[in-house]
């Protein structure tokens, strides 16, 4: 029986792949449920599995771009699975006895006598070489004997254009179609939004002994789950919104479409790209559900199983340039969303406290917003209200009792 494989639906508003990689050749025999191609959709990469075990055979190459419920291989479900192959032994091979080498040497030429032109400028080529500083001594001659002639210096002349010599190779690669759509997104954000960044500055210094005191305890408490720097802003986020709501709504035609949740999308690195898998409900979570999710869609983007669900409906994003190493940076918004927060690396840097000189670790914060629905009263207090929750986070984020904050 001959099985037709079609493109199963990623997602409602998904009308096509992309074949990104077989991980099967045509006429392998494949088990059920075995992933044999990876596939592109406008937002993540996912496994096709095998529908049912047999002989399959390829109907689409890698990069082809197939609509959803179209045929991309066959499977026969009535070929025998293949016994494993017996490798057949090879005799070893018989040494030859070694035979004598004769060595018949070639009678010496007498070596030439050097010419004293070899290597000698003629009176224009040296007038060219003293000019353009250019030692004889790297210049072979063309001339008779080996005499450098005037070509030989005007040749030697280093032209006014980049030095060449070295690899100069070009690579044209298709973008998958992950890729081609978030440069549509970034595009569109940039052209479709009043999009404005601002900015302010975090002393890092009262999470930092924070999580210096109990970050042992948090791991060894919580399974192995490491108390970071995203839940203390995912916390301060999800504050600052319920304080300027309008930072955490959209534009849809002519209405703003206000949420009473937080919904954080987190930017994180995948083998495909920039991935954003979205925390639901953020609001309610605790540290350590904060990072306990923000691990598992981690590992899930980095392993290649992240799924269009977990990167759907976000109302907020959070980036983190700083562990790249950028200081600042302006965020593009990621549409619908109405704001972005940078995250940048912490420097240590000397600040004024109290009339004092001090040096402190420090960190610049960005955000991006869609003026069309956020005024700066509006942006510039919720960058404010998170920075005043990162500086005293016993009190703001923890309640003052970081251990029952912490579940310790």
């Amino acid at each position: 029986m001959i099985l037709e494989m079609k493109v199963p639906s990623p997602g409602e508003s998904i009308k096509e792949v992309e074949i990104a990689t077989w991980l099967v050749k045509d006429g392998d025999y494949v088990e059920k449920d075995q992933a044999i191609a990876e596939v592109d959709s406008d937002k993540a990469t996912l496994e096709l599995p095998a529908e049912a075990s047999g002989v399959i055979t390829l109907k689409a190459e890698e990069g082809d771009a197939v609509a959803v419920g179209a045929i991309v291989c066959l499977i026969d479900t009535g070929a025998a699975k293949p016994s494993g192959a017996v490798p057949v032994a090879t005799p070893a091979p018989v040494a030859e006895a070694p035979k004598a080498e004769v060595k018949v040497e070639a009678p010496k030429a007498a070596p030439a006598a050097p010419s004293y032109a070899a290597g000698t400028p003629s009176p224009a080529a040296r007038k060219i070489l003293d000019e353009k500083n250019i030692a004889p001594e790297t210049i072979v001659g063309t001339g008779k004997a080996g005499r450098i002639t005037k070509e030989d210096a005007i040749n030697a002349v280093p032209s006014m254009g980049t030095p060449t010599g070295g690899s100069r190779g070009v690579e044209r690669t298709k973008l998958s179609m992950l890729r081609r759509k978030v440069s549509e997104r970034l595009v569109a954000a940039k052209n479709d939004t009043a999009m404005l960044t601002t900015f302010n500055e975090v002393n890092m210094t009262p999470i930092n002994n924070l999580r210096n005191e109990y970050k042992d305890a948090f791991k060894a408490k919580h399974g192995g789950v490491s108390l970071g720097y995203m839940s203390f802003f995912t916390k301060a986020v999800t504050r600052a919104l319920q304080l300027y709501p309008d930072v955490n709504s959209m534009m849809d035609g002519d209405y703003k479409v206000a949420y009473d949740f937080c919904d954080i999308s987190i930017a994180v690195s995948g083998p495909k790209g920039l991935m954003v898998p979205v925390v639901r409900n953020a609001e309610n979570l605790t540290f350590r559900g904060v990072e306990a999710e923000i691990k598992r869609l981690a590992l899930r983007a980095r392993d290649g199983q992240i799924t269009v669900d977990d990167m759907t409906g976000g109302t907020f994003t959070i980036t983190n340039g700083g562990v790249f190493g950028s200081m600042l940076s302006t965020p593009i918004i990621n549409p619908p969303q109405s704001g972005i927060l940078g995250m940048h690396n912490i420097i240590e840097r000397p600040i004024a406290v109290n009339g004092k000189v001090e040096i402190h670790p420090m960190m610049y914060v960005a955000l991006s917003y869609d003026h069309r629905i956020i005024d700066g009263r509006e942006s510039v207090g919720f960058l404010v209200a998170v920075k005043e929750a990162l500086e005293n986070p016993v009190e703001l984020l923890c309640d003052n009792n970081p251990k029952k904050a912490f579940e310790l």
